[in-house]
C-alpha cells in the first residue's frame, strides 16, 4: 500500500513535466508524423518524450544528402499516456495512426518500446533512417510519467503491457496484408523498453518466427528471455558474454570493438542481438545481489568493471542501485550508454546493403556526435 501510495504521488509529480515540450522541439509540418497534419494523434496529447520523437529526426534532405541518393521522409507514429485511456486503446490508436502515414507501405518497420517516461532514443530510430534512405517507419508509445531510473524499479508491469500491446496491434495489421507486401518487421528496446519488447515472446524460435531482427540494449537482469538467454548459456561461455544455442539467431555483443561472439560462425536468417556493457548498473541490478554472488563476480570481471569489485552481503546490491540514476553520466561504450553503438547494432541486425566501414563510422558521427572531454 505504501509503494502504491509513492508511485501515484510521483505520477501526479511527474506528469507536470509530461506537458512542457524540450527546446527545439517543434510540431511537424509533414504528415508522416504524429501530431502533423492529419494525425489522428493531437500534439498536445503526445507528452513530452512523444513530441520530442515525433518532432526531431533527420530531415529527408539530410538523409540524401548523406547518402547521396534521393530518399523518404521517414514515418513515425506514437501514442502519448493522454491520447487513449489504455495500453491497449494506445496501442491501436498508435496503428492507426501509423496506417494513416502509410506506415505499413515502407520497406522497413520498426516496434519501438519506449523506457518509462515514453522516452525513444534518437540515436537508434535516426541510424535506421539513414540506413534505409527514410523507406522506414517507427512506432511507440508512452505507458508512465516516471523518469527512467524510476520506472525501472517500479513500472514492470506498465511496460510488459505496452511492449505486448502494441505489438499484438502492429502483427495484427501487418499478418493481413498480402506476404509480398509486408514491410520487414523489427523489434527494438531500451532498458525497461527492452523489458517491454521481450514480452510479447515465448522465446528464441518465437522472436525468429515472427521479426525480421530484433536489437535489445542494456537488458535489466529481470528481462524473462534475458535472463533465461544467460541462464541457459552454453557451457564454457560466460555470464558477461554469452553464446546461446551456439548463436544460431540470438547473440550478445558486450564490446563495441568486437563482433558478437561465436567468431566465424555463421549467422544466417532472422538475428536476435543484445547489446550490453560490463560496467551498465541496470544489467547487472537485481535483488538476489543482496544474498548471493553473481555469476558476473565469479567469472573474470568484464572488460571495464575494476578489480577492486567485490561481493559484499548487502553492500554489493546498494553499490550496484545507487548507481543507477547515474548510469548515463559515462562516456560511450560503457555505463549505460549505448548511442554510438546503435549504428553497429542495426548494421549487425538490419544486414544494410552497400554499409562499409567507413560509412558507418560518418554515421556514428552524424548520429552521436563524439563528447568533449570534460
Amino acid at each position: 500500500m505504501l509503494l502504491d501510495g509513492i508511485v501515484a504521488a510521483a505520477d501526479a509529480a511527474f506528469s507536470v513535466r509530461n506537458g512542457t515540450t524540450e527546446a527545439g522541439v517543434v510540431q511537424p509540418a509533414a504528415p508522416e508524423r504524429s501530431g502533423g497534419p492529419g494525425s489522428l494523434v493531437s500534439w498536445t496529447s503526445l507528452g513530452q518524450q512523444g513530441r520530442s520523437f515525433t518532432g526531431t529526426g533527420p530531415s529527408v534532405e539530410e538523409i540524401a544528402a548523406f547518402r547521396g541518393a534521393p530518399a523518404r521522409i521517414p514515418v513515425r507514429a506514437y501514442a502519448g499516456l493522454e491520447s487513449a485511456g489504455s495500453a491497449e486503446q494506445r496501442a491501436h490508436l498508435a496503428v492507426d495512426d501509423l496506417a494513416r502515414a502509410g506506415g505499413f507501405e515502407r520497406g522497413t518497420l520498426v516496434v519501438a518500446t519506449a523506457t518509462g517516461s515514453g522516452w525513444v532514443d534518437p540515436g537508434a530510430v535516426d541510424s535506421v533512417e539513414y540506413m534505409t534512405g527514410g523507406d522506414t517507419a517507427t512506432v511507440s508509445m508512452q505507458y508512465s510519467y516516471l523518469p527512467s531510473w524510476l520506472s525501472y524499479l517500479v513500472d514492470q508491469d506498465r511496460a510488459r503491457d505496452a511492449g505486448r500491446q502494441l505489438f499484438d496491434a502492429v502483427y495484427a495489421r501487418w499478418s493481413d496484408l498480402p506476404q509480398n507486401a509486408r514491410p520487414r518487421l523489427y523489434v527494438y528496446g531500451e532498458s525497461l523498453g527492452s523489458f517491454g519488447a521481450e514480452a510479447p515472446f515465448s522465446g528464441e524460435f518465437d522472436l525468429r518466427n515472427r521479426t525480421a531482427g530484433t536489437l535489445l540494449v542494456g537488458p535489466p537482469a529481470f528481462n524473462t528471455l534475458y535472463g533465461q538467454f544467460v541462464r541457459d548459456r552454453d557451457p564454457g561461455s560466460t555470464a558477461v558474454s554469452p553464446i546461446y544455442r551456439g548463436g544460431r539467431t540470438v547473440r550478445f555483443q558486450s564490446d563495441p570493438n568486437a563482433p558478437p561472439p561465436p567468431p566465424g560462425v555463421a549467422w544466417n536468417d532472422t538475428r536476435v542481438l543484445y547489446l550490453l556493457h560490463p560496467s551498465d548498473p541496470v544489467v547487472k541490478w537485481s535483488t538476489d545481489l543482496i544474498l548471493q554472488r553473481p555469476d558476473w563476480l565469479e567469472e573474470p570481471r568484464g572488460r571495464d568493471v575494476v578489480d577492486a569489485v567485490h561481493w559484499i552481503p548487502f553492500v554489493t546490491f546498494w553499490q550496484v542501485t545507487f548507481d543507477l540514476p547515474f548510469a548515463l553520466e559515462v562516456p560511450q561504450g560503457h555505463g549505460h550508454t549505448y548511442s554510438r553503438e546503435y549504428i553497429d547494432g542495426w548494421a549487425t541486425v538490419l544486414q544494410p546493403v552497400g554499409w562499409d566501414d567507413a560509412a558507418l563510422a560518418r554515421l556514428r558521427d552524424v548520429v552521436a556526435p563524439p563528447r568533449s572531454p570534460a
